[in-house]
């Protein structure tokens, strides 16, 4: 069975996207999988990388658990909102956060070390809007998604990374918010 790192990246309490998470955790535990939730809004850490990658910046209890987590995992799922145009300014701290001390050994190293450090991981992107998701796929070209799939994720080795988008997120009602639920605790058991 997998062992998956579930990431809700919104500092909201009790979210939509958190549902989305626990939802997604419920089908994997149902499955088998091994799932933990990191609700990033409920953890203790500094989100702004102080020194760039010029100097190590400790971690946080909350972010060695998470990192040890997100290491160990065969699949990852991020979860977040879409705000001003990018993922939560916290989901993107929390990125830097733990790849930075890899990162900057591969740094180091001078080019010797491989920046390929999660290979053999999947990841699912999973993000939430008030638009329509079709609308932010063609209009904007799905900047915030192919930021995370691309220049993070199959940066750092994580391939395949599939992707869903639930659009109009304020507008739909709650047949269709539990309807999609059902659907991602369905990709849970599926570890997908």
């Amino acid at each position: 069975m997998a062992k998956i790192v579930i990431v809700v990246g919104t500092a909201l309490q009790n979210s939509y996207c958190e549902a989305i998470g626990r939802s997604y955790q419920r089908g994997a535990e149902s499955a088998g999988h091994e799932a933990k939730v990191f609700v990033l809004g409920d953890m203790n850490f500094d989100a702004v990388l102080r020194e760039g990658y010029r100097h190590e910046q400790p971690l946080e209890p909350d972010l060695v658990v998470a990192r040890e987590a997100f290491a160990a995992a065969d699949h990852v799922v991020l979860i977040f909102p879409l705000w001003c145009g990018d993922m939560p300014a916290i989901m993107k701290g929390f990125i830097e956060r733990i790849l930075q001390p890899d990162l900057l050994r591969i740094q180091r190293s001078g080019g010797s070390k491989n920046w390929k450090l999660f290979r053999n991981k999947s990841a699912r992107v999973i993000m939430t809007m008030g638009m329509p998701g079709w609308f932010y796929r063609w209009y904007f070209g799905a900047h915030a998604l192919k930021l995370m799939k691309r220049n993070i994720l199959h940066f750092i080795g994580i391939k395949p990374v599939r992707s869903t988008i639930f659009g109009m997120i304020e507008a739909v009602g709650d047949d269709k918010r539990q309807e999609w639920l059902r659907m991602v605790e369905a990709m849970g058991h599926a570890a997908d």
